[in-house]
């Protein structure tokens, strides 16, 4: 081969760069399969370290601590309802009539308190003589007041409660939840062993026993109570309530009604320290 046709391959191999090892780093992938930057952090790194630790503002801040918050309640409420849901979930069907019997029989109780005030108010307005027709409701009205404030003797029908506490367990909340209980079903004069329970009655655990308005009582506690037996009965016994709670702390729970209970138990009037009334 003449020298002619030589030269223009030896100038294009002359003109080509030199073949350079392939490197790890221009490879495509480094060690684990990670790529790394120019400056050797890798992508994850990075991600990493723009994650932690985080930056919060005030502004997020207080929206994180208020999104907890309600995020709480709601957890706490919807816990509250279920565990309500699975009480009523597990009765039986004659428990479940029970409570909606109670319910229509509380009902049917506002509605005859209201009729009677609207024919009060009818009687007054239309009275030839208001001012004796007044004098009459007044001294009923005060009549009414002190069985509840406790000043007065009562009678009539309704209940007899007695909670037998052999092993101690039985403590003042769960006496109080018997006669809100009692209350919410209408009970109109209670008493238990002998001290009258009024609007300010406040008990409290006392020495392995109870202290209702800071008279010490003792098991067996009974509960002298006047009311409608049908209502009043069936409150303390309905599904979770007062009887089942009780008989969980291993007390023994009887209630018997009666035509005739006697709350005697007085307490004694108390004047007002400050309040006068408005119409002197």
């Amino acid at each position: 081969m003449s020298d002619h046709e030589e030269r223009p391959a030896h100038r294009l191999r002359k003109e080509l760069p030199d073949e350079v090892p392939p490197s790890p780093s221009a490879s495509g992938e480094g060690q684990a399969g990670v790529r790394p930057e120019r400056n050797g952090v890798t992508g994850r790194q990075r991600l990493l370290k723009g994650l932690w630790p985080p930056r919060l503002t005030r502004a997020q801040l207080i929206v994180a601590l208020l999104l907890f918050g309600l995020g709480f309640g709601l957890a706490v409420q919807v816990a509250s309802n279920s565990d309500s849901d699975s009480a009523l979930r597990g009765a039986r069907q004659e428990d479940l009539v029970r409570i909606l019997d109670e319910l229509d029989d509380r009902t049917q109780r506002l509605e005859d308190e209201k009729q009677g005030l609207e024919k009060q108010r009818d009687e007054l307005e239309n009275s030839s003589d208001q001012a004796e027709e007044a004098r009459k409701q007044t001294l009923e009205k005060e009549r009414q007041l002190g069985i509840l404030a406790g000043t007065v003797a009562a009678q009539g029908p309704g209940i007899t409660v007695t909670i037998e506490d052999t092993k101690g367990t039985v403590e003042a909340d769960m006496l109080l939840d018997a006669i809100q209980e009692l209350r919410a079903a209408g009970a109109e004069a209670i008493q238990v062993n002998g001290v009258r329970v009024v609007a300010g009655t406040y008990l409290a655990d006392a020495d392995k026993s109870v202290s209702v308005d800071g008279n010490k009582i003792n098991a067996p506690y009974r509960f002298q109570v006047i009311g409608k037996p049908q209502d009043l009965e069936p409150a303390l016994n309905i599904p979770g309530g007062v009887v089942q709670t009780l008989e969980k702390e291993q007390a023994t729970v009887t209630v018997e009604r009666s035509s005739k209970i006697v709350v005697d138990a007085l307490r004694a009037a108390e004047r007002p320290d400050y309040a006068r009334s408005s119409s002197q």
